[in-house]
């Protein structure tokens, strides 16, 4: 700061401090109401939420989960269900296991497949699409 040497001067830089004080007093009101806001309930369930459908390791881990358990849905079905044989059962359950196994110990191949049946879905939906207009 400067030296005062008059009366003129001690009012202008009480003009300067007050003005300076009202500034630090809005973005002080605007850290509290932020930190306020940050602290209620609903939006710290919401702000988790948020993390945690952004997070890639996460949505990694819900498809594998989803594969899996459609693969072994689907192996049950069409195998153990299918007969009231014993060896056929038995035949069924053997392949729904394999599947699993497979399933398991190789994530991310049936990620990329899953991924490439989505696009080839995708691709089918779109040209039925354009047929469908044109």
């Amino acid at each position: 700061m400067y030296k005062i040497n008059s009366t003129r001067s001690l009012r202008q830089a009480i003009l300067e401090l007050e003005k300076k004080q009202v500034e630090e007093g809005r973005r002080m009101k605007a850290q509290c109401l932020d930190a306020y806001e940050g602290v209620k309930p609903i939006n710290l369930i919401v702000n988790t939420f948020k993390d945690m459908t952004e997070s890639k390791e996460l949505k990694d881990s819900v498809l594998s989960t989803t594969v899996g358990l459609a693969a072994g849905y689907l192996s049950r079905n069409l195998f153990d269900d299918s007969s009231e044989s014993p060896l056929k059962k038995m035949f069924g359950t053997a392949i729904m296991l394999g599947l699993t196994n497979v399933v398991t110990r190789n994530p991310e191949g049936i990620k990329s497949l899953g991924m490439q049946l989505v696009k080839i879905v995708e691709q089918n939906a779109e040209e039925r699409i354009h047929e469908a207009i044109h």
